[in-house]
């Protein structure tokens, strides 16, 4: 394998400044860097990472962890992340927790053995045994999706997204309300959209029945689940139903297919996420769109801004959302 100094001899120039050229740092005469770059050219010589992660004591790999990482929210997160990381030459590493909050300790603690630049979590939870294993990362990180105090976040307006949703059914005549989320212990999906929906029923002085309420999972059928206890438990029937992802809302779909009823004849829904599939279905799902690539690369922003200025500041960014009213209100 070619070594700087070979290359230096080759060049007729100092070791010194074939590191700047490799390094695009400090100054070369145009000659000496026309020369260095005509050695490269010539024996195709390809710089050691490990060599340069030695002398700078950086990596340029940033960890990213996913909650499910076959979900399309996952792919759009990664792509946003990837396109602003890509440009100052940093990889990605991704790690899974297939939604299980114990993984997320567990890849961060792999991450920072792999020495990555930074870490960046879509987080489920904020759990004090999370918080803890953060505080003692000594890098650069940021959560996506979970306020998480004392660290940068890249934060959703889930509490707004989901009065916005219920406003919609209200502003098409909807009393009688429906809604489907999943556990608490996530705050944002969790808690946060399910206050949205209460208060916004309860500003408009419109009543919530206990039936009506239901907790379901990150899944398909766990909406159709939901969507039938809601309607075989009620005695009085909603006219609408929002559920907390666009899987549960479409799962929600089914259930009221199959029941011979008619969307949004019978039962208005609206999903949140945005998904492709959401406009591809019939008939098509409102949805709030959360932009999540635009999280994507505010976070990775958010990134290189702690990278550069050693990890010190703690910054909030907030993304904005849209309802997408379609054929299902």
């Amino acid at each position: 394998m070619l070594t700087i100094k070979e290359i230096a001899q080759r060049a007729n120039v100092s070791r010194t400044t074939v590191s700047r050229v490799l390094n695009n740092s400090g100054y070369v005469s145009e000659k000496a860097r026309s020369e260095v770059l005509k050695v490269i050219e010539e024996t195709g010589y390809v710089p050691s990472q490990h060599a340069k992660s030695l002398r700078t004591k950086k990596t340029k790999v940033i960890g990213v962890i996913l909650p499910k990482i076959s979900t399309e929210t996952s792919s759009r997160l990664v792509k946003g992340i990837d396109e602003v990381l890509s440009e100052s030459g940093y990889q990605i590493l991704l790690a899974n927790t297939n939604l299980m909050p114990e993984k997320e300790i567990e890849n961060l603690r792999l991450l920072k053995s792999r020495h990555v630049d930074g870490i960046i979590l879509s987080a489920t939870n904020t759990e004090p045994e999370l918080m803890k294993e953060i505080s003692q990362l000594a890098i650069p990180f940021v959560a996506v999706g979970q306020d998480m105090p004392g660290f940068s976040n890249v934060v959703f307006d889930d509490y707004q997204a989901a009065k916005d949703a219920v406003q919609a059914f209200i502003d098409k005549g909807h009393k009688r309300i429906a809604f489907i989320g999943v556990s608490e212990s996530d705050p944002a999906v969790g808690g946060l959209r399910k206050k949205g929906y209460l208060d916004a029923m309860a500003e408009s002085g419109l009543p919530v029945e206990d039936s009506w309420v239901q907790t379901g999972i990150f899944d398909l059928d766990s909406g159709r689940t939901c969507m039938k206890d809601i309607m075989e438990t009620s005695p009085l029937k909603p006219t609408a139903l929002l559920a907390v992802t666009d899987r549960l809302a479409i799962g929600a779909i089914q259930y009221i297919k199959d029941s011979g009823m008619t969307i949004p004849g019978d039962v208005a829904l609206a999903g949140m996420g945005g998904s492709e599939l959401s406009e591809f279905i019939t008939p098509t799902l409102s949805t709030v769109d959360f932009m999540v690539e635009e999280a994507g690369r505010e976070a990775a922003i958010l990134m290189l801004e702690l990278i550069n200025n050693n990890g010190n500041n703690v910054i909030k960014r907030n993304i904005k959302h849209r309802f997408l009213q379609r054929d299902s209100i």
